[in-house]
């Protein structure tokens, strides 16, 4: 069971791979720019991936479904605060304020769209995928609105101490309240195809553009001198502590099995790009993040499909 079951996942992270390869490729190669991978992120971000939200929670989502569907931008936050402990936990040798923010960071926060969005729509066959994908979206809800807010706080050392409230609401969290709010008032029930289709062509496009959004954006860091002991004691942390923790409650709680793919996947997940992102933003010396989400997605590689195959072979 725990081998058929690794192959389906190590499967699934090479097609990941491969995609994320081709990003990587292009922009090295100069055929996609810095601007253009700019460009291409704007795209998903603002454009691809709220369509998919959209199509995907006015067809698929209602409150009678999904009664406890506040319980998943709760799960986020509750996963956020599990890593930030074992951030500071583990981050006692890091020295330096700037260099002990960047390294909670990392452990804190995860790529919870991209990768998870990928593996879901590999791994599991089109029914349950499309639930995932719906728990998928309400658990962002929560991500995004922490990281953009505590995320942007932390890694800035506390320099922005006032947000103003339109940042918070990114388009892909706007999609979700938005689609939520037609859901509520029975309005999605008369959305046309005519509409939806065209939706749904541009939401199709997200996987392979986000992928290649990842694989440009890992394209752009510069490995000059890598810290090993704090990247050993984040590898440690974020790529086997939290995706085994998450791993035993799931199967102790005897968690529905999609909701305990949902906890160890984004447990397992490497650390965030969009911390690159941030720091870049505010100005600030990248001392460990472009080392962290580098060799956190190298090592994914291996441990994603581990725990994802273990998983598997402990739950029916």
């Amino acid at each position: 069971m725990f081998l058929e079951s690794f192959k389906i996942s190590s499967m699934a992270v090479l097609q990941i791979f491969l995609l994320g390869l081709a990003g990587f490729i292009l922009l090295k190669r100069n055929i996609l720019g810095r601007d253009a991978l700019d460009i291409l992120s704007r795209l998903v971000v603002e454009v691809t991936l709220p369509a998919l939200i959209f199509v995907q929670l006015v067809k698929d989502f209602s409150f009678d479904l999904y009664p406890n569907w506040w319980l998943f931008p709760l799960l986020s936050i509750v996963i956020t605060v599990a890593g930030l402990l074992l951030g500071y936990a583990f981050g006692w040798p890091v020295k330096g304020a700037n260099r002990k923010a960047q390294f909670v960071s990392l452990i804190t926060f995860q790529n919870s769209g991209y990768l998870p969005l990928a593996m879901f729509s590999v791994i599991l066959p089109p029914e349950k995928a499309s639930t995932a994908l719906t728990y998928l979206f309400l658990f962002l809800l929560g991500f995004n609105l922490v990281i953009w807010s505590f995320g942007v706080y932390l890694l800035s050392l506390h320099e922005n101490k006032k947000f103003a409230p339109a940042s918070l609401f990114s388009p892909p969290v706007a999609a979700i309240l938005f689609s939520l709010i037609l859901v509520f008032f029975g309005v999605n029930k008369f959305i046309p195809q005519v509409v939806l289709r065209p939706l749904e062509m541009v939401g199709e496009c997200t996987l392979p553009l986000a992928l290649f959004v990842v694989g440009g954006s890992l394209a752009l860091i510069e490995l000059k001198h890598v810290e090993k002991r704090a990247m050993c004691l984040m590898v440690l942390a974020k790529l086997i502590i939290l995706p085994a923790l998450g791993l035993f409650l799931a199967v102790k709680l005897r968690l529905p099995q999609l909701l305990g793919l949902l906890i160890v996947m984004q447990l397992a997940v490497p650390p965030a790009t969009s911390l690159s992102v941030i720091v870049r933003h505010y100005k600030k010396e990248d001392l460990l993040i472009s080392q962290g989400v580098f060799i956190g997605h190298l090592i994914s590689l291996v441990t994603l499909p581990l725990f994802l195959s273990l998983y598997f072979s402990m739950v029916k």
